[in-house]
């Protein structure tokens, strides 16, 4: 009975570890790994295994888990950002100003999820902006748009609504990425900016 116990202690110990471990790396519990892991250009993270071969069960989860719906590599690549040009969360409360330029892909949009990596549950119908965007405003090369909780006076093409988000993220898609930004996205990317320009106090 002695040896039964151990036993039995270490098989719970085992299993509580590895479904621990399972939940981690998936992404399912908070303080776990996000996507986002592995570069880093400006604070615009990626997991570059995403979309290759080299993708293992564990980023296939979180892929998953943030409903990436993720494309093969050459197809399209994806950076994430959650904070300011500071280094300050992105929240609902604040206005921000995002800046930069053409990238080298065919085509991409900047889409914006709340805490939970889902569309924020608002009924502005203005979560993304995109080159499609940036070229009916004549600015395909040299880009702004404005990210807040009301549209405050912007044109609707270039406003993103941070409504009912919360703390929230940026996601970067870049579409038919370049041979030079698979080869090397931390030299090829130029990202774009992320400014603060106010904040409203809540109370």
């Amino acid at each position: 009975m002695r040896f039964v116990l151990p036993l039995l202690l270490a098989a719970i110990l085992g299993l509580a570890a590895g479904v621990g471990s399972a939940f981690w790396m998936g992404g399912l519990l908070p303080f776990g790994p996000r996507l986002g892991d592995g570069i880093d250009i400006e604070d615009w993270r990626s997991d570059w295994s995403i979309g290759s071969e080299a993708a293992d069960p564990y980023v296939r989860a979180r892929i998953a888990r943030h409903g990436l719906l993720a494309l093969r590599k050459e197809e399209a690549v994806y950076f994430t950002r959650s904070v300011d040009e500071k280094g300050r969360a992105l929240k609902e409360n604040c206005a921000y100003r995002v800046s930069g330029g053409s990238f080298p892909a065919e085509w991409w949009s900047i889409t914006l999820y709340d805490a939970d990596s889902r569309l924020p549950m608002n009924e502005d119908g203005a979560l993304s902006f995109d080159a499609s965007d940036a070229e009916a405003l004549g600015m395909a090369e040299d880009w702004t748009f404005m990210i807040g909780a009301d549209q405050g006076g912007m044109e609707p093409r270039q406003w993103v609504s941070s409504k009912a988000a919360g703390t929230f993220d940026l996601t970067l898609r870049l579409y038919l990425p370049s041979e030079a930004l698979l080869a090397s996205p931390e030299t090829a990317l130029t990202p774009p900016r992320v400014e603060q320009i106010a904040c409203e106090r809540k109370g």
